[in-house]
């Protein structure tokens, strides 16, 4: 009697245990914060660009809705802080609003509401030139500053947009000539080029790029990435010209990657080149088709170092 007292008390608290165990999570029912530093800018006669600051939650923010005068216009992943509003009359006025949402589709309110005016329409097809003198500084690990002098246009330039790795990520208006950029990873080695834009949707061509490869993170080692690679396409070939990175030891091999994906492996089968690096590989591609195009190097323990800073290059 003993025993069997014993086995059905067992099985009884296992039971209470199992209970326990399959008690379902607690019900998400916190909204995520308001997103801030919400910004509108005309960017041409039809355009809105819009930008703002990520919002937080207890679990995670999963996308953000974007209201043009209280009307949803746009549903975005969390990854994205910017849009453009497109399809707009010209010289209209129009108020913007974000909001964020989570996994169980808590909202949260929508933000401080701004306003911006679509430019007059216009009638031109002539592009502004490229903005110049293109500089940036780090501004700690995560942050950095670009300044460049003004491009000119026929009419007015309206909008400068920051390409980096040949996207899009930071606009600014056509009346500055500086842009921060929060977000960056430590330690990586970044490219930026600049375009002007004017009310037409007419854009420039590429400003020349200006490198930064950002500080590490407190006890990371410092940057292998291969240095000041520049890209270089004449009929039917691309030329890479580098500066390996320092390792104590030659570079024997490096990684060709174009627009992110593995390409193929350049290997010196003898002591490499003195100084900087050459490499020149065909296309087939039609004119006109762009690469972005990174290198990295193989370290003397065996392991792939940093990624180069990226170029853009026009097949010809």
């Amino acid at each position: 009697m003993q025993r069997q007292l014993a086995a059905s008390l067992l099985t009884a608290f296992a039971l209470a245990l199992a209970a326990c165990s399959a008690a379902p999570a607690p019900k998400d029912t916190r909204a995520p914060t308001v997103p801030a530093g919400v910004t509108a800018t005309a960017g041409s006669a039809h355009t809105v660009h819009v930008m703002w600051s990520a919002a937080t939650d207890d679990r995670a923010v999963t996308g953000y809705a974007v209201y043009r005068d209280g009307r949803k216009v746009k549903d975005l992943p969390a990854t994205t802080l910017m849009t453009d509003v497109v399809g707009l009359a010209p010289a209209t006025r129009h108020r913007f609003a974000v909001r964020a949402r989570d996994a169980a589709g808590n909202v949260s309110p929508p933000s401080a509401g701004v306003t911006a005016t679509t430019l007059p329409a216009a009638e031109d097809r002539t592009p502004p030139t490229a903005p110049t003198a293109l500089r940036v500084t780090a501004d700690g690990s995560r942050a950095a500053t670009l300044r460049w002098s003004p491009a000119r246009d026929d009419t007015r330039v309206t909008a400068y947009d920051v390409y980096q790795a040949d996207t899009r990520v930071h606009t600014v208006p056509g009346t500055a000539t500086t842009a921060r950029l929060a977000g960056l990873r430590p330690g990586t080695a970044y490219a930026f080029t600049v375009r002007a834009r004017d009310a037409a949707e007419n854009s420039s061509p590429d400003s020349a790029p200006a490198d930064l490869t950002t500080a590490p993170s407190p006890g990371a080692p410092p940057n292998t990435a291969p240095r000041d690679l520049t890209a270089t396409a004449a009929k039917g070939e691309i030329t890479l010209t580098w500066s390996p990175p320092e390792t104590g030891a030659p570079v024997t091999r490096h990684e060709l990657h174009l627009d992110g994906r593995f390409a193929t492996t350049i290997i010196w089968g003898t002591a490499p080149p003195p100084g900087r690096a050459t490499y020149t590989f065909p296309v087939q591609d039609p004119p006109g088709t762009r690469y972005v195009v990174t290198l990295r190097a193989q370290l003397p323990d065996g392991t792939w170092g940093d990624f180069s800073a990226p170029r853009t290059v026009v097949v010809r």
